[in-house]
């Protein structure tokens, strides 16, 4: 088994567990109910979360709240991505291999599932005990997790991307795209871990900068498959980006430009984690499988 494997099989069925606890144990009408879990059981590689979880067992850190946080930041990706497909965004049919969330529950519903979520999330981090997280703590976890998501993040990074379509973008306007849409919910999960773990100030803003530069390579690494991945394997038609005429690092660099690009901020990151005293094994081998990944 590759070492990113063994960190992704550590954490990722708790994770799952952990969902579907918090989601389940709510009054909810039964299709919203519905709608909800099935995009959390739909899979996915749980990078975000995982992200977490490693950054706290490098500073022996891992513990239930961290496990609450993680989980809602779960939440939040996958609310985007139910939105993310809607025919008034992407108009996806796929998501993971299966049928997007709208194709199954309808449009309003996809809608609803996506709000419950994100909701839910703040919910989620407002309710932390506090003999595990003071006050002060929960509080700046869930300015932040705003931050991160909102307008100034991920929500102003996919307006942007929307914007793009049809149109031909310099390298600094997809890079502001993708540093929100992406890399800010990346940034918040390994600086959420960070907070919880108690780590210096100068080791969060370190970490904070390697996974601004993970999250680019991420949706760069994203981009490249797009070209050249296999449907089958990561779920999803290739070439999709194509047919929404959507700015990509391949499309603006061409594949090896972009394939270049990828090593540029994978090599940025690593630099960032090179510089912190504490060994963060785990977080050294996810960013290295993000970086290579096939799917």
């Amino acid at each position: 088994m590759k070492a990113y494997e063994t960190v992704i099989n550590r954490y990722k069925a708790d994770i799952e567990a952990e969902l579907h606890q918090i989601v389940n144990d709510q009054a909810v009408p039964e299709e919203l109910l519905n709608a909800m879990l099935y995009s959390l059981k739909a899979g996915g590689k749980r990078i975000r979360p995982i992200l977490l979880l490693a950054v706290c067992e490098g500073y022996d850190r891992v513990f239930s709240s961290a496990y609450q946080v993680a989980a809602a930041i779960e939440m939040i990706h996958t609310y985007s991505l139910i939105h993310d497909d809607l025919p008034a965004m992407d108009d996806d049919d796929l998501r993971r291999g299966q049928p997007t969330n709208h194709k199954v529950y309808g449009e309003a519903h996809a809608i609803l599932a996506g709000d419950a979520l994100l909701t839910k999330s703040f919910e989620v981090l407002a309710t932390l005990p506090t003999e595990e997280v003071s006050s002060e703590v929960k509080l700046e976890l869930i300015r932040l997790m705003a931050k991160a998501a909102g307008a100034a993040g991920m929500v102003g990074g996919q307006a942007a991307d929307l914007e793009a379509e049809n149109k031909a973008v310099q390298l600094d306007k997809l890079e502001y795209i993708h540093h929100h849409k992406t890399g800010d919910l990346f940034a918040y999960a390994v600086q959420a871990g960070a907070i919880l773990a108690g780590a210096k100030k100068n080791d969060q803003l370190k970490l904070y900068r390697f996974a601004k530069e993970l999250g680019l390579a991420f949706q760069i690494k994203d981009d490249i498959l797009d070209v050249e991945g296999d449907v089958q394997v990561i779920g999803k038609p290739v070439g999709s980006d194509d047919g929404l005429n959507k700015s990509t690092y391949p499309g603006l660099l061409t594949l090896e430009g972009a394939k270049d690009k990828l090593a540029f901020h994978k090599q940025n990151a690593m630099k960032e984690l090179d510089e912190i005293d504490t060994e963060l094994k785990s977080l050294r081998h996810l960013a290295l499988y993000i970086a290579d990944r096939d799917r």
